[in-house]
């Protein structure tokens, strides 16, 4: 039987998710293991580099068990970006992994910024001084476990560990490199310059190669433990928030990416590497040009803390949620005069501003759950609509729609709210693990049925299963909307950081 299948694994924060596609995009098997989070103090987020091996060999094990491993003709992995693990001389992690969210270096932000200037940051890496990325947490390891920063042989990416798992070295892609802050986004290599601000060199980073490139093959322990035929070649993928963009084929400049999961993500194609505060400036997932991309940490997180913690409500409850929705629905936009600023988990772009936290004004006696319920949605839109209004005018960024995947993608009123706060289209996508579908595009190019990635993502791409028009009349009043947002930040910041700093004593 002919090899023609290639395989997709998403290793996000919560889970493992492994899927099989044909070169039309057409779902043939998949397979998910939990993962679960430590949390051992206060803004720390961790895992276990081990429980990702676990998880994926779990996954792909229901992949394999579904269809013949022989014709799976390559694989390659997205994963949760900025995430890095520590490793020793033997490849075993020296420490528990720091994720994404751990905000343990936001302290050292300013040291780093004095080493190599914000600026400067900005002009190789693409990013902004932020605690997410790997660079201020090195820098924190320097400073507060001088032994793990002087023992670790690897720092590396969750991809680079678990093509180690897969093929006994620890390789990478440009787009799991670059969320890292440690990468030169213009040559495409690691940079000796912001390597020395975290206190290493860039032979302790993995050798990081374009998307779809060769990184190994499954070796014979990796095929017993997950099924896979041994020799499966392992291309190279990258974060999931490039890789969902290339699941949806949002290679062009007007059709943008909007993944609605934990946090919210919006990423636009560019030829250039532009760059402006608005916006982080990430490599492309084709490994031709780059994404200009938005993101708010506190998307689905919003939405899950309200229904969970203030409502008592599952988010899985079909029947609460379509009672909560319909309430919501029900309401003009503006949720009865109440006004959210969704900075539960800092503000990224544009204010970078870790300290910043959430708000909600206009409360009265009046409003009830449906009216903040809204308000939530109305806040997460806006903050798009903000940021977009600002490509749009540093850029010239003209988004003709949004092709939109993600958890609560699937809520028509999400949606709607998101096409009239912005006004651009939002097309919900049929792919329902669009970062496994990026990634077996990866595959399918790197494996030789595709002759590019860009060619394997037209023909992968999954259809629209719905499409939210603005509302001429609804976009008027958002935009009102959208005059007092602006000014929540500006007038509220001051207050949030003495408010956020009184919590920390």
């Amino acid at each position: 039987m002919p090899a023609d299948l290639v395989l997709g694994i998403d290793l996000s924060t919560t889970a493992a998710k492994a899927a099989a596609f044909d070169v039309q995009g057409r779902l043939h098997a998949a397979g998910r293991a939990p993962l679960s989070l430590a949390r051992p103090a206060p803004e720390r987020f961790e895992q276990d580099p081990r429980d990702w091996w676990a998880a994926l060999r779990q996954a792909v094990a229901g992949v394999t068990a579904a269809v013949d491993p022989g014709r799976i003709a390559g694989l390659a992995i997205a994963h949760q970006r900025e995430t890095f693990a520590c490793l020793g001389p033997d490849g075993e992690p020296l420490r528990p992994a720091m994720l994404w969210l751990d905000g343990r270096a936001r302290g050292h932000l300013g040291a780093v910024i004095d080493r190599i200037g914000q600026d400067r940051l900005r002009a190789l890496s693409g990013k902004a001084a932020d605690f997410g990325p790997a660079l201020p947490k090195i820098a924190w390891l320097a400073s507060e476990e001088p032994d793990t920063h002087r023992r670790t042989s690897l720092f590396c990416d969750v991809q680079a560990y678990l093509v180690q798992a897969l093929t006994g070295r620890a390789r990478t892609s440009w787009a799991s490199a670059d969320p890292l802050a440690l990468f030169d986004i213009g040559a495409r290599r690691w940079s000796e310059e912001l390597c020395a601000a975290a206190g290493i060199t860039p032979d302790r980073l993995p050798e990081a190669l374009p998307p779809g490139a060769l990184l190994g093959a499954v070796s014979a322990a990796a095929a017993a433990a997950t099924g896979l035929r041994e020799g499966t070649p392992v291309l190279a993928g990258g974060g999931d928030g490039q890789m969902a963009g290339l699941g949806v084929d949002a290679l062009d400049p007007r059709r943008a990416y909007l993944n609605l999961g934990t946090a919210v993500v919006f990423g636009v194609f560019c030829a250039e590497p532009r760059q402006d505060p608005a916006w982080r400036t990430m490599t492309s997932a084709s490994g031709r040009g780059y994404v200009l991309e938005s993101s708010l940490r506190s998307g689905a997180l919003l939405s899950d803390w309200y229904l969970r913690r203030q409502l008592g409500v599952d988010p899985r409850d079909g029947a609460a949620m379509a009672a909560l929705e319909a309430e919501a629905a029900s309401l003009p936009p503006g949720s009865g005069g109440l006004l959210l600023l969704p900075y539960w988990e800092g503000a990224m772009n544009p204010h970078w501003d870790p300290d910043a936290r959430g708000a909600i004004l206009g409360l009265t006696d009046a409003h009830g759950r449906g009216h903040v319920y809204r308000a939530l949605i109305e806040g997460v839109a806006l903050e798009q609509a903000l940021v977009l209004d600002l490509m749009r005018g540093a850029a010239g960024i003209e988004v003709a729609e949004f092709a939109a995947v993600g958890g609560v993608a699937a809520s028509d009123l999400w949606c709607a709210v998101m096409a009239d706060a912005t006004g651009v289209a939002i097309e919900r996508s049929e792919t329902v693990e669009a970062a496994c579908l990026g990634a077996a595009i990866c595959a399918a190019a790197g494996a030789g049925l595709a002759e590019s990635i860009e060619a394997a993502a037209r023909a992968m791409r999954g259809t629209a299963t719905a499409t939210f028009h603005p509302d001429a009349a609804r976009r008027g009043r958002y935009a009102a909307l959208l005059g007092i947002y602006r000014d929540m930040y500006p007038q509220l910041s001051g207050l949030l950081r003495r408010l956020s700093a009184f919590t920390r004593e």
